[in-house]
């Protein structure tokens, strides 16, 4: 498949097992988990028909790796990023002592105040490096790295967890626990 291709499937996947699962006619079970023969036939009922080996390639080419099929092949997931109400089963984990969070400088004003809030999702995301950063604050311009004192936030109670793609997660991030790089 061509990247055009990829990106629009990806988009399409980002969406229904994100945000809108029901416009597929699928319920998120467990775990944020759908069968892929549902998925695909619900992709198909929306105009979008894909293969199993494309749904595949999608999966694989990733670059944020923002989907998995469970152990046995037959269910599908978003890693994060929901708006729609889900238990993906995160298990609390420990985080690096400091974590990287990508924006935009039109963002600023706003985080410096309140710090980072999880807002329509169910976590704030965090990268665990700065290139990973880089890539997310870049997709809305010129990107603005913030670090994450994540050790002193776990010191003072915070919860962290970290979802299959190696992103960090946690209900908010308050601003005196941000730096800009």
């Amino acid at each position: 498949m061509e990247t055009a291709q990829i990106t629009r499937i990806s988009k399409f996947l980002s969406l229904h097992l994100r945000h809108q699962p029901q416009a597929l006619g699928l319920e998120l079970e467990e775990g944020g988990w759908v069968k892929v023969e549902e998925l695909l036939r619900g992709c198909a009922g929306q105009g979008l028909p894909i293969t199993r080996a494309q749904l595949e390639q999608v999966v694989a080419d990733n670059d944020k790796q923002r989907f998995a099929f469970d152990a046995s092949g037959t269910r599908i997931r978003a890693q994060q990023g929901h708006s729609v109400e889900v238990d993906l089963l995160l298990v609390p984990a420990v985080p690096p002592a400091v974590l990287y969070h990508g924006t935009v400088a039109a963002a600023l004003p706003a985080i410096r105040q309140q710090g980072l809030q999880k807002m329509q999702r169910h976590h704030v995301h965090l990268s665990p490096d700065e290139a990973t950063a880089q890539r997310v604050g870049q997709r809305r311009g010129q990107p603005v790295i913030l670090t994450v004192d994540a050790a002193a936030m776990r010191q003072q109670g915070c919860v962290f967890y970290e979802s299959g793609n190696g992103v960090w997660l946690t209900e908010q991030v308050p601003a005196q626990y941000l730096r800009e790089l």
